[in-house]
C-alpha cells in the first residue's frame, strides 16, 4: 500500500468540501521548489465536522494548529485533545485524527520534503526530534501560546496571496519558525486507551490487512506481504507486533497473513475469469509454483484441484 500522495490529499479535500481540485491550489506554485499549501481548519470542515484523517502514511509533512475537542491516535498510543493543540505528521508514521465535536478551528500548512531542502533550510527534517517514528508530535498549548503561534500561521495566509517574488523563501522561514516553537513544547502526556495495547495494534493491523482486500482485477497487487511490512506501516518493532497479536489473537503475524491470503485464494479460484498464474501474481508470489505449495500447505489441495 503506497502512501497518500498530494494529489490524493487535494482530491479527497476537494470532494469533502464540494469544490474543484484546482481551486485548493497555492497561487504561483509552479514557481517554488517543492510544495507548499495553507488550509483554515473550520472552513475546510465546515460541512464534515466528522470526517476523520485516513489511517495511513503521506507523501508530505504537516503542521497543524488546532482548538477543540479531538484525538489523535498512532499504532500503539491514544492522545486526546481537549483544548489547543499543536501537531506536526511526518511521512514516517501512519496515524488518524478523528475531531470529537464539530466546533474545530485553526489552520494546518502542508508542505514536502523538497519545500524544505537542507540547502534551503540548513536542517534535515527526518532528523528532528519532531519527526522521529518514535517520537510525540503532539503538544499542548496555552491560550497566549496559541496566540503566538496562530500569529505564525497568520502571516503565512497573508504571505501566500501576495505578489512578492520571494513569498516562498518568506514561508519557508515561517515553517522553521513553527517547527522551533513546537520543538520547545513539552508532548502531551499520552493516556491509556480504553483497549489495550496489544488490542489497538491487533485492530490496526487487521484494518491495514483487509484494506488490500478484495482484488477485483489481475492488475492489482498486493504490497503489504511480510510481517515486517506491516510493522513498518504501523511504525512498530516486528517483534512487538507479533507479540501484540500473539496476545490478543493467539496466532503470529505471519499466521494471520497467510490465512487471509488464502482465503482470498480460495475466492478468486472460484472466480472463472481469473487464471490460477494470475492469481498468483496479484497474491505477491514470485512464480505459480510457490504460489501452489503455499495454498495446497493451507487447504491440502491444488489451486487446480480446489477449483474443479
Amino acid at each position: 500500500m503506497k502512501a497518500t500522495s498530494l494529489e490524493q490529499f487535494y482530491q479527497r479535500l476537494a470532494a469533502a468540501v464540494g469544490t474543484e481540485q484546482h481551486t485548493l491550489l497555492p497561487p504561483d506554485s509552479e514557481r517554488v521548489t517543492g510544495h507548499f499549501n495553507l488550509f483554515d481548519v473550520a472552513e475546510q470542515f465546515r460541512n464534515y465536522p466528522e470526517l476523520p484523517m485516513p489511517y495511513d502514511r503521506r507523501a508530505y509533512y504537516k503542521i497543524s494548529l488546532i482548538r477543540g475537542r479531538s484525538r489523535a491516535e498512532y499504532a500503539n498510543k491514544v492522545i486526546e485533545l481537549d483544548q489547543n493543540a499543536l501537531l506536526f505528521a511526518t511521512p514516517k508514521v501512519p496515524y488518524y485524527w478523528r475531531p470529537q465535536d464539530p466546533a474545530q478551528a485553526g489552520r494546518f500548512c502542508v508542505f514536502t520534503s523538497e519545500f524544505l531542502l537542507p540547502t534551503y533550510s540548513g536542517v534535515v527534517l527526518d532528523e528532528l526530534p519532531l519527526f522521529q517514528a518514535n517520537g510525540y508530535p503532539v503538544f499542548q498549548v496555552s491560550d497566549a501560546q496559541w496566540d503566538e503561534l496562530d500569529a505564525i500561521f497568520q502571516k503565512m495566509a497573508r504571505e501566500l496571496t501576495s505578489p512578492y517574488l520571494y513569498k516562498y523563501d518568506l514561508l519557508r522561514t515561517y515553517v522553521l519558525e513553527l517547527i522551533y516553537s513546537g520543538q520547545k513544547l513539552q508532548p502531551l502526556p499520552v493516556r491509556q486507551p480504553a483497549l489495550t495495547a496489544a488490542a489497538r495494534i491487533a485492530s490496526l493491523f487487521t484494518e491495514l490487512l483487509e484494506r488490500q482486500f478484495p482484488l477485483t482485477t489481475p492488475h492489482q497487487q498486493l504490497q503489504l506481504r511480510s510481517a515486517k511490512d506491516f510493522a513498518d506501516r504501523l511504525a512498530v518493532h516486528v517483534n512487538h507486533l507479533n507479540k501484540a497479536l500473539k496476545q490478543h489473537t493467539g496466532r503470529t503475524t505471519t499466521e494471520l497473513i497467510a490465512t487471509r491470503y488464502a482465503e482470498e485464494a480460495k475466492r478468486l479460484l472460484l472466480l472463472p475469469t481469473w487464471t490460477i498464474a494470475q492469481i498468483s501474481d496479484s497474491l505477491g508470489f514470485a512464480e505459480v509454483a510457490d504460489f501452489s505449495h503455499f495454498f495446497k500447505r493451507h487447504t491440502a489441495l491444488s489451486p487446480a484441484a480446489f477449483r474443479l
